[in-house]
């Protein structure tokens, strides 16, 4: 270890001073840009619900949105990956046309009746915002870096109204088993601040039901919660693979573009009138919500995944992370069938774990419960969220997310790899091809 110089904590003001400011830039950008998301998705959603015929429309939707990206949009279309891969090897400053382009395909997403989140939208829009910041300091590469994650946490924190998730979140995301310490306090005031723009703008996010009963820590509670977090990760894994396995052979079947959103937007717009619910469409709150109130349907989580993986892998802009909160609730409610726990508990164990199983997140996961459902959850928020991740496998919604150390010390590993090249990896091999995680 490198010496120290004395009276450390004299020599780090001015850097945390410079920090504090560009940190608090980009949590005002991130307020603002999340609220335009919010309030615009919200409008959206609302205009569909009272004019359904527009699902019809779906197709025209999709064929717009990839026409315009397929246009003006090439160098970001592949979204949050972007960001990840410019954070991992930072090569040039993200365009700002990410942030319209990103903002204006969602909505269309929402309005027509696809199935997709908000999470990626706003952490494109805050990422491509904040980084308009290096043509101003000049960033290095190490210091770009730093810039990109507290412009995720900010975006992760304003969106959902979580701070304490989101400062840990843009910090995890990066790598499968490590954490970037040294970005913690810009990613922290960026989310603070992101947060509280928000709420002072007028924008209020979604109250969810806390438990009215805990169960205390037993034996046999302890074991539903490994099962019920088993379940969550392994659904998570699902739902990833899923996605990327329809986004694959879209591509590979369709060679232009714009029309990958254009038949996907048919199957989905037909899909939802077989079904003759809106319920599985856009944000789903409205089920969500109900999920930790009464009885729902014990498949509403498979036709989420269904509809989500289909909008997403056909090439709609959106997030994942709404609909995974869709699916872990709806699969919490539906667990209090079979394990002798309450069902808002298990409704907000599965909110959490399976975001955290399918991004591969756990403690942000696990903050996240706490802050949503309450401190007096969080023995079994976290024993969800841990047990979603070890059983989600090295799979997750985002290909462009690094290994940082396998989730498994009894397993050899190869670093540095992305998730998707992983699996073939992780079968014992010789010493000299793998380094052992200890």
């Amino acid at each position: 270890m490198k010496r120290l110089p004395q009276f450390e904590q004299f020599t780090i003001i001015p850097q945390l001073s410079k920090w504090f400011i560009i940190s608090c830039i980009v949590g005002m950008l991130s307020g603002l840009g999340s609220s335009a998301l919010l309030a615009s998705l919200e409008w959206a959603t609302n205009w569909r619900e009272s004019h359904l015929w527009a699902i019809a429309l779906l197709p025209l939707g999709g064929f717009f949105s990839g026409w315009i990206y397929h246009k003006y949009g090439k160098k970001v279309e592949s979204g949050n990956n972007l960001l990840l891969e410019e954070i991992h090897h930072p090569q040039s400053i993200i365009p700002l046309r990410m942030a319209p382009m990103v903002l204006l395909g969602t909505d269309l997403t929402h309005l027509f009746g696809g199935s997709a989140g908000r999470e990626g939208t706003a952490l494109q829009i805050v990422a491509s915002l904040a980084d308009q910041l290096t043509k101003i300091f000049h960033f290095k590469p190490r210091e770009r870096r730093i810039l990109l994650m507290a412009g995720i946490s900010g975006g992760f924190a304003s969106v959902f109204g979580t701070p304490l998730a989101g400062t840990i979140f843009g910090l995890e995301v990066l790598a499968i088993g490590t954490i970037k310490h040294n970005a913690l306090f810009p990613c922290l005031v960026a989310a603070v601040v992101g947060d509280r723009i928000t709420l002072n703008l007028g924008l209020h996010h979604t109250a969810y039901r806390h438990a009215p009963l805990v169960p205390s820590i037993t034996p046999m509670g302890l074991v539903y919660a490994i099962i019920a977090g088993i379940i969550f990760g392994i659904v998570a894994m699902i739902f990833a693979k899923l996605t990327h396995q329809i986004s694959h052979f879209f591509k590979a079947q369709i060679s232009y573009p714009p029309l990958r959103p254009a038949i996907g937007g048919v199957i989905v717009a037909l899909t939802v009138w077989a079904i003759g619910s809106t319920k599985y469409i856009g944000l789903g709150i409205p089920t969500i919500v109900d999920a930790f109130y009464t009885q729902l349907p014990p498949w509403d989580f498979a036709a989420k995944i269904g509809l989500t993986a289909l909008t997403l892998g056909a090439g709609f802009k959106g997030g994942e992370v709404t609909p995974l909160f869709f699916i872990g609730a709806t699969l919490g409610n539906a667990l209090s069938l079979i394990l002798a726990l309450p069902a808002p508990l298990l409704a907000g164990m599965g909110f959490v774990a399976v975001f955290g199983g399918a991004a591969n997140t756990p403690i942000a996961a696990t903050l996240m419960g706490i802050e949503l459902f309450g401190l007096e959850s969080g023995v079994f928020v976290a024993i969800a969220c841990v047990m979603s991740y070890l059983f989600s496998g090295h799979a997750g919604i985002y290909s462009s997310q690094r290994l940082g150390a396998g989730k498994y010390h009894f397993l050899p590993t190869k670093k540095g790899q992305k998730w998707k090249k992983f699996p073939p990896e992780i079968a014992p091999k010789s010493e000299s091809n793998v380094n052992t995680i200890n």
